[in-house]
Order: structure tokens, then C-alpha cells, then sequence
């Protein structure tokens, strides 16, 4: 199996607990995941599989992690695109998101994520606040980032029909049920919100909605032919979601079982999956 000339990793965070708590760390579960995490430790792993830019994705609804993260990839020549959080409902989200531009690092913003999947509203993305504040991620030119359980898919249909000059990108393929072998309602969802055109997907973060311990590339294959068949190789990009996919799978591991869910694929098409979707939905 041939693996694509180049890879964009278009999903992955860091964070550091001496700089603050990451709250969403707890439980026996997620132990292997408090600790800090940083470039450092990612750059070997990530050279190693063979990518070359990286897009560095929001973990916290703090107004300090953007400008942290904008900082970060100034200094690095890995972290080609940053995913930042800004307050969508704040009335002067135009000139923040105006102002973070200004920041060192800030010509590497391309996109806007809140953590909708936290929200108990399943319709928080058609509040009447937030569509105002997505009007203003679109006339930034900027990109929305969706992180949505399958429970929320339905209202991002929405979401996406409303603002057709917003480019939206689903997460992690919408967090599809692996674990009880599902595929409905979710593939349904997916195909609806894929029926827009403004609307791209993540091959991303399958490992940790598998079994953690004893997953197989079979298990994730049935939803990974979804999202390719629903969105197609031109609007579907590969991430590896480190380091929470180290729960349940290496870097290494993620990256040879993407190859491996788009062995059926063409060159180009590969091409798609790993770089060049990535690189032209967000402007690297």
C-alpha cells in the first residue's frame, strides 16, 4: 500500500497544565491524557509519519488560548493553521476577530471552533446570537470548525443551509456511534449536512468512538466509506486528533489506518484526503 507524497495533519492539540487546566480531563478513563502536551513532543512523531504542516485546534473556551496558539505557530514552521475560540455571541466578534489577526502568528487563523457538543441547547447552532456571530466568521473569511455529538447533526444541516458563504468542517466525522456498531440515524445526518456545498468532513478522531482497547480498521471502515462517499476525497481531510487519539492508538497507528480506510482510492484522491482538502479549505 502506497501512502500519499505528502499529509496535512488537519486536527491536533497541545496544551500545557502549568498555563491552565484542562477541565474536560477527568476520570480514570482519560488519565493517559494529564499531562502537558507540546510541539516538541509532537514534531518527531508527526515528521516521522511523513507530514509536513500541521492545523493546531482549539481545546478551551478561554479567550487567552488563541492568541497562545497564534504565538506557537509564529514560532513553528510544522503548524501551518490555527483553530481558535472567540465568544460568538459577543456583539463585537468582528473586531476580535480583526484584532487576533493583528497578533504575532495571526495570519495563520483559519478558522473558529466552539465546543457545540457541551452545550445542553442540541440547537445552539441556530440561536439567533450565534448565527449573527457566524455571519461574522464568514465575513472574516475565516472557516467554521463543527465538534457536535451525532445528536446535534441535524441542527448543523440547518446551520449550514442558513449560511452558505460559511464554509463549515465537520469534526471527527460527527462522532459516529463505532463503539455500538451503529449507523443510523448518524449516516443519514452525515449525508444531509454532506448534501450542502458549503460543508467538508474530518477523517478524524474514529479511534476513540472504536473500542479503545481493541478497535480494528474493520470496525471504523463502515463510517469511514460513509463520510467518502457522502463528502467525496475533495471535501474530506484526513487529522489525527493527537494526542487524545493516544487513548486508543500511536500517531503512527492513526496515520497507516487512514491509509488504509483510502486504500481503494486513486492517487489524486489520496492526495485530497491527506493535503490538498485541507490546504485549500483553509488557506494554507
Amino acid at each position: 500500500m502506497t501512502g500519499p507524497q505528502r499529509i496535512v495533519d488537519a486536527h491536533h492539540h497541545v496544551w500545557d497544565l502549568s498555563v491552565r487546566d484542562q477541565e474536560w480531563i477527568s476520570g480514570e478513563e482519560l488519565a493517559p491524557l494529564r499531562r502537558t502536551f507540546t510541539l516538541a513532543d509532537l514534531e518527531p512523531e508527526a515528521r516521522a509519519a511523513g507530514v509536513h504542516a500541521t492545523v493546531l485546534v482549539q481545546t478551551v473556551t478561554v479567550p487567552e488560548e488563541t492568541p497562545e496558539f497564534l504565538a506557537l505557530a509564529d514560532g513553528n514552521d510544522l503548524v501551518a493553521g490555527v483553530v481558535g475560540w472567540t465568544d460568538l455571541t459577543a456583539p463585537g466578534i468582528a473586531d476580535t476577530l480583526a484584532a487576533l489577526r493583528e497578533l504575532p502568528g495571526g495570519d495563520r487563523l483559519v478558522a473558529i471552533r466552539h465546543q457545540v457538543q457541551g452545550e445542553p441547547d442540541p440547537e445552539w447552532l441556530l440561536r439567533p446570537e450565534v448565527q449573527r456571530g457566524l455571519s461574522a466568521v464568514a465575513a472574516a473569511g475565516l472557516v467554521y470548525d463543527l465538534v457536535v455529538q451525532s445528536h446535534q447533526l441535524s441542527a448543523t444541516v440547518r446551520a449550514a443551509a442558513l449560511l452558505p458563504e460559511l464554509a463549515f468542517v465537520l469534526d471527527h466525522a460527527g462522532k459516529p456511534p463505532i463503539a455500538t456498531r451503529s449507523l443510523h440515524p448518524w449516516a443519514e445526518d452525515v449525508r444531509a449536512l454532506a448534501d450542502r456545498p458549503n460543508t467538508v468532513c474530518k477523517l478524524s478522531g474514529l479511534v476513540t468512538e472504536a473500542d479503545l482497547r481493541s478497535w480494528t480498521v474493520d470496525d471504523l471502515r463502515p463510517y469511514a466509506d460513509t463520510v467518502l462517499d457522502a463528502f467525496g476525497p475533495d471535501r474530506l481531510m484526513f487529522g489525527s486528533d493527537w494526542p487524545v487519539c493516544r487513548l486508543a492508538a500511536s500517531y503512527a497507528e492513526v496515520v497507516d489506518a487512514a491509509r488504509a480506510l483510502t486504500d481503494g482510492l486513486g492517487a489524486d484522491e489520496r492526495s485530497a484526503v491527506f493535503a490538498t482538502t485541507a490546504e485549500r479549505t483553509y488557506g494554507l
